[in-house]
């Protein structure tokens, strides 16, 4: 466990071989994201190109005419037109079917339409497609698809693709899987590959954190055969579709990053919603939210507001001055620019000197959290942070003690995740 500044911005993270959904929902829901067995949480305020987290309610979600088109086209490639000209003549649709066919679209119908268990048969379909969630364990199979993907769509050279490489970044994670009930029906949870198979041959490869309140996707990959059937819009229909029929709620889709143009198709799935980094409250993105981030580099909806109470309440007005709504004050997060902390970390700074949005204080962590009681792990013995001997001579600001290091992890957190947790030593 350490922090980490670099000049591309400031992350904490830690590394852990067994964790619990539960937790990891927290984390998720505090701005962490994981690659593997390490999980990070970014500085959103001094990162060159903010991460914030995102999720879709899938209740909600209304597909756009090009994502409708998408799952259609290969709804059409799969089945055939042979196979739906004789299906239509065997199989004939009543008209209310037809005309609710034509009038609307039912997601959960149209990503499982051209699945090999719910087509009718006779005729045979023109392809075999199926899809089975499966752990998220090595397979030569998995691996091969991963190569020619990074190799084809990421223009990776096959010397810096390995299988040790897929394996520390795709397989094996940490979170346990385990399988819960609910509505009264068993609910996967854990990491999980999402298999595509096409006549027989894996084509496609979703990554999916399985969570008691999101499904969350990590990583997606397809054979580069396959690259014009927009599987990046098929992926997303589906894990949605996945969220609201296994009473996962949401589908979380990593991060956003508003200056990145390649990341802003993840708001084209809506009604997207952003994680505040300060406040930790959900807010659309859209009118308000979408309008700063245009405008500006970091966004917290929390600190527009206080902002703006507090120029109304000095001012005496009704309304912020005009030139008053660009101006950013971060006189509470000393050495905003990520240099600045870069090299205030090399030289000790701890992080509560620093700061960090969304971070407990010092004092938070001191009033609201029992940190002699914390858990530790050692040598396979469990004790708590105050039955080390050096344990109360240490300082929770100077980074470099236990007291230190373990008060920043508490910080990163959160009180609530935090208490759930054993920190091991090893």
């Amino acid at each position: 466990m350490q922090s980490l500044v670099t000049p591309f911005g400031a992350s904490y993270y830690f590394s852990s071989k067994s964790l619990t959904v539960e937790v990891y929902q927290g984390l998720v829901d505090r701005g962490w994201r994981r690659s593997g067995t390490v999980f990070y949480k970014p500085d959103v305020l001094r990162h060159c190109c903010p991460h914030y987290t995102i999720r879709l309610p899938a209740a909600s979600f209304t597909p756009a005419k090009d994502q409708r088109q998408a799952v259609n086209r290969w709804n059409r490639f799969v089945l055939g037109d042979e196979y739906l000209r004789e299906a239509a003549r065997l199989h004939p649709k009543s008209k209310e079917e037809k005309a609710r066919q034509r009038n609307t679209f039912d997601l959960i119908t149209a990503v499982h339409e051209s699945e090999y268990t719910n087509v009718k048969r006779p005729p045979e379909p023109a392809h075999r497609f199926e899809i089975t969630l499966e752990p998220d364990t090595f397979t030569p199979e998995k691996y091969e698809l991963f190569h020619n993907y990074q190799q084809h769509v990421h223009h990776e050279k096959p010397s810096e693709i390995s299988e040790n490489g897929f394996k520390r970044f795709l397989c094996g994670s940490p979170l346990r899987r385990k399988t819960a009930q609910k509505d009264g029906k068993p609910q996967p949870l854990g990491s999980h590959h999402q298999c595509y198979r096409l006549d027989g041959r894996l084509i496609a490869m979703a990554v999916l954190d399985l969570l008691p309140h999101c499904v969350s996707g990590v990583y997606f990959i397809y054979h580069a055969d396959f690259e014009k059937w927009s599987f990046g819009k098929l992926s997303a229909l589906r894990e949605t579709a996945l969220a609201l029929e296994g009473g996962y709620q949401y589908y979380y889709m990593g991060y956003y990053i508003h200056s990145c143009a390649k990341m802003r198709y993840k708001g084209e799935y809506r009604p997207q919603h952003v994680l505040d980094p300060e406040s930790y409250e959900w807010n659309p993105l859209d009118g308000e939210l979408r309008t700063l981030l245009d405008r500006k580099t970091y966004v917290s909806l929390s600190r527009e507001r206080r902002r703006k109470e507090l120029s109304l309440k000095d001012e005496g007005l009704n309304e912020p001055a005009p030139d008053e709504a660009g101006v950013d004050d971060f006189s509470d997060y000393p050495l905003p620019s990520a240099s600045e902390a870069g090299e205030a970390i090399m030289d000790g700074t701890s992080l509560f000197d620093l700061k960090i949005p969304g971070v407990m204080t010092a004092e938070e962590v001191e009033n609201d959290y029992e940190l002699d009681h914390q858990r530790l792990q050692a040598r396979g013995r469990l004790f708590e942070a105050d039955d080390l001997m050096a344990w109360e001579s240490g300082d929770i600001r100077d980074p470099k003690s236990l007291k230190g290091i373990i008060a920043e992890l508490v910080a990163c957190l959160g009180a609530d995740v935090a208490r759930q947790v054993v920190v091991s030593f090893s």
